[in-house]
């Protein structure tokens, strides 16, 4: 029995077709989905989303958001999902050294909602790089 899975981001739906199984970044660890899954909700931390599709695995380099799983279906909503030649890490490295040095210098001054923004920005990007490296 195949599992439907939906990978959509503010920008696109990164990907809509079914899979035998999706290994998923869950806040408390990675969460493995079979078909007939115990439907959940559960916070997605960044990290690597793998899926098996048509006998291939796809690795998803992804930010944090949301999962809903059911019995046949797993919806994945998420600030970020990339391939890895979509990932630029330099690009990335940049972002999280203007990040720390934004904290660093303005930490006290900012409001809750600018520090975990920039908290982000350091987490996704670094989960960006650790899946660059992971699949050279």
């Amino acid at each position: 029995m195949p599992l439907q899975l939906d990978i959509v981001t503010p920008e696109k739906k990164v990907f809509s077709d079914n899979v035998d199984n999706v290994y998923l970044p869950g806040a408390d660890g990675e969460i493995g989905v079979l078909p007939m899954h115990a439907g959940l909700v559960t916070a997605l931390k960044p990290g690597e989303l793998r899926y098996l599709h048509n006998g291939q695995v796809v690795t998803l380099a992804i930010g944090s958001g949301f999962a809903e799983v059911t019995q046949t279906k797993v919806v994945v909503l998420t600030d970020m999902a990339l391939g890895e030649a979509e990932i630029d890490e330099q690009s990335a490295e940049e972002a999280i050294q203007r990040a720390q040095e934004k904290l660093a210098v303005v930490e006290h001054s900012m409001d809750a909602e600018e520090v975990a923004y920039l908290q982000g920005v350091i987490s996704k990007s670094a989960a960006a790089i650790q899946f660059k490296r992971k699949h050279r």
